[in-house]
């Protein structure tokens, strides 16, 4: 069996099916991003003096005291018999970057699916989003995976990130686990002027530092956090004997006691609670999916998206 039969034959429930995944595209119907892709479009539409990447030029002015002599409109003022320079101002083609908990602890659900799964049906429903309403998409695995997907226009960027997704959840190979923190430190080097950043995890890795991070990365994009969770981690516990396992140490805790419900309930949703501490704390938006329910609306929330579903 190929690779590629592998990754299509994931059941949608413990494994990545790259299928379903395709198959959301039917689903964005008619996904509208807004216009505006960045902080600063957002802040007023200013044209600036200085060239760089992911700058198009906007017009040319007459030449003022402290303009940059290196981008003096040298036709126009052949023409015109006076200095004028070229404004130029932020690309106007969004750029959506995801970044991915590939944790070994997303590999759990007791509803549905696992928040592995969970997470890659979002991931894949935000890049179909992006490239239909023309924006580039990339995607940032972290955890178990560090791979890095640059930013692709149209079908294509939708369809590495699905590729990738299914791939990567098909490997048994795992990296020493990474901290949110240091997640986020790494996504602050490729944003490539990334105008929308989603966060997708279950908030294991959270830890104090990721608060200066996303506080950071809020100033720069919109950022949206989907903090992914097992029923039994938000939802009240039903009376009766969970067995856990933690280390290869299997351990039976019984939860008949309210207090021992509630004890079980915070151990099990203290990444969760963690992460959406965080968010809040950074003012970064932020919505809570469980394993059992669909993730699109949540995530259309997130992106800013408009008619999103059919």
């Amino acid at each position: 069996m190929t690779a590629l039969q592998q990754h299509a034959t994931g059941d949608g429930r413990t494994r990545v099916s790259l299928p379903e995944l395709l198959a959301l595209r039917a689903q964005v119907g008619r996904a509208v991003l807004p216009q505006q892709v960045s902080r600063a479009g957002r802040m007023g539409q200013q044209a600036s003096r200085l060239q760089g990447r992911g700058m198009d030029y906007a017009e040319s002015r007459v030449y003022q005291g402290g303009d940059d002599v290196r981008r003096l409109d040298w036709r126009l003022t052949a023409r015109s018999g006076k200095l004028h320079t070229k404004l130029f101002q932020e690309e106007r083609e969004g750029r959506l970057l995801i970044l991915i908990d590939s944790h070994p602890a997303m590999r759990f659900g007791t509803r549905t699916r696992f928040k592995s799964v969970q997470a890659a049906r979002a991931a894949a429903w935000a890049a179909w989003c992006a490239v239909k309403a023309g924006e580039r998409v990339a995607m940032m695995g972290f955890g178990a995976h560090d791979e890095l997907l640059t930013p692709r226009a149209g079908p294509r960027g939708a369809l590495a990130v699905c590729g990738a997704l299914a791939q990567w959840d098909a490997r048994a190979d795992a990296l020493p686990g990474e901290s949110l923190s240091a997640a986020l430190q790494r996504a602050g080097r490729v944003l490539h002027g990334a105008s929308r950043v989603l966060l997708i995890s279950d908030g294991g890795c959270s830890d104090e530092p990721a608060r200066r991070q996303l506080l950071e990365l809020g100033r720069k994009t919109r950022f949206g956090v989907l903090a992914l969770a097992d029923p039994l981690e938000v939802n009240a516990l039903p009376p009766g004997r969970y067995p856990l396992e933690h280390d290869g140490e299997r351990v039976e805790w019984l939860a008949y006691a309210d207090r021992q419900r509630h004890a079980l309930q915070r151990v099990l949703g203290s990444g969760h609670a963690r992460l959406l501490d965080l968010a809040r704390g950074a003012g970064v938006a932020c919505r809570t999916v469980t394993t059992a329910d669909e993730p699109f609306e949540s995530t259309a929330a997130l992106l800013g998206v408009r008619g999103s579903a059919r």
